[in-house]
């Protein structure tokens, strides 16, 4: 049998004439940067998260930037947030001028270690940012506590989160802001680059408008200095007939890691959802000794598997300057070198996670 990690072409079978109506409208149009497209997705998403406001941007990492910039981040603040995270994560505080401060994860969910956020706050510390990783919400009740009492703004990295629930609220609904992805492999993904900054808050959400579109009130009139980073109307256009199923693509991929859970639980560890969540499944993380192996093996079978992420953030070269070697944030080296992720998708059939549950037994046995 042959498992895809991901197959995108499942998708868009069941959705072509729709998305190709939908390309073909604005090519049409012939109005391709903020346009009616966009303005429609920012309010059909922002009603769907539960939000006042969503801004459209480029991609995830300068949802994250600009949301931060809006929020008064800049040079000599620290902002809070976790080393098992993709880089943009960290790059998105890099660019405002801020310094990262960052703390170890939870033993179980893998999500921020809200244990450690205190002691990780100083006089410079301006904001939090949880990563709401492979769309398992951070525990929002307590950071929102320790934020209130450190006068801390919170900032959401929603990139694998897209209608996560935490306590029947959305991901993203927790903060100050939010940052979320539609990178083509995400659970609500364009088909090319694509971000959105979400807020409740007027004047965040006016900044944001401004910092996405070279800071510009009305053409040629220039009140920030800004960039270059506009959600295009393509890409819109196709996340508006996306938005239509998301809710269907994420039940099902719920109802596939239950499955797993129950095929694999007795073999290696699994994702532990914390009372009153319900992850969305971005990616389903299991555990191994042999992690390596594990992958080699599987492939071998015809089961292609991921690793996110084989190397965290403070062990990378770009931040080396930070002077956090190993043994800096122990739980997080440990499950670099154990997690693999298997297929997931909401096309995903019985028969496959089977044979997939089969295959991962048989290594382990071994």
């Amino acid at each position: 049998m042959n498992v895809k990690f991901l197959d995108l072409k499942a998708q868009y079978a069941k959705i072509k004439n729709e998305v190709d109506a939908a390309v073909s409208s604005v090519i049409s149009s012939q109005r391709f940067i903020l346009g009616e497209e966009c303005e429609a997705f920012e309010q059909e998403f922002s009603n769907m998260v539960g939000v006042k406001q969503c801004l459209g941007c480029a991609n995830g990492t300068e949802a994250l930037h600009l949301a931060l910039l809006a929020c008064g981040i800049g040079k000599g603040d620290e902002v809070i947030t976790v080393p098992n995270t993709y880089i943009a994560t960290a790059l998105a505080i890099t660019y405002t001028g801020a310094d990262i401060r960052f703390v170890d994860i939870d033993l179980r969910t893998y999500n921020i270690d809200v244990d450690e956020i205190e002691g990780a706050v100083t006089s410079k510390t301006k904001a939090i940012m949880p990563v709401h990783l492979y769309g398992q919400t951070a525990d929002m009740d307590r950071i929102i506590e320790i934020a209130k009492n450190h006068n801390l703004k919170i900032i959401e990295d929603c990139s694998q989160a897209h209608f996560s629930l935490y306590k029947d609220r959305q991901a993203g609904t927790f903060g100050d802001a939010a940052g979320f992805s539609f990178y083509p492999g995400k659970n609500l993904g364009a088909y090319g680059d694509g971000g959105a900054v979400v807020t409740n808050d007027p004047d965040i959400a006016e900044k944001v408008r401004l910092l996405r579109n070279y800071g510009e009130k009305v053409k040629y009139d220039h009140h920030l200095i800004g960039f270059n980073c506009r959600l295009d109307e393509i890409q819109a256009a196709v996340l508006r007939v996306k938005l239509e199923y998301i809710k269907d693509w994420s039940n099902a991929r719920w109802e596939n890691a239950q499955y797993y859970h129950k095929r694999l639980k007795d073999i290696v560890p699994v994702p532990v959802e914390l009372e009153g969540t319900k992850p969305v499944y971005h990616l389903y993380i299991i555990r191994t000794k042999d992690r390596n192996g594990l992958q080699e093996y599987l492939e071998s079978r015809g089961v292609f598997t991921g690793i996110h992420y084989p190397v965290p953030v403070h062990l990378q070269p770009t931040y080396k300057g930070l002077g956090l070697g190993k043994g800096s944030f122990p739980v997080t080296e440990k499950y670099a070198e154990q997690i693999l992720s298997l297929p997931m998708f909401p096309e995903l059939k019985k028969e496959e996670m089977d044979y997939v549950a089969q295959c991962i037994k048989e290594f382990e046995k071994k």
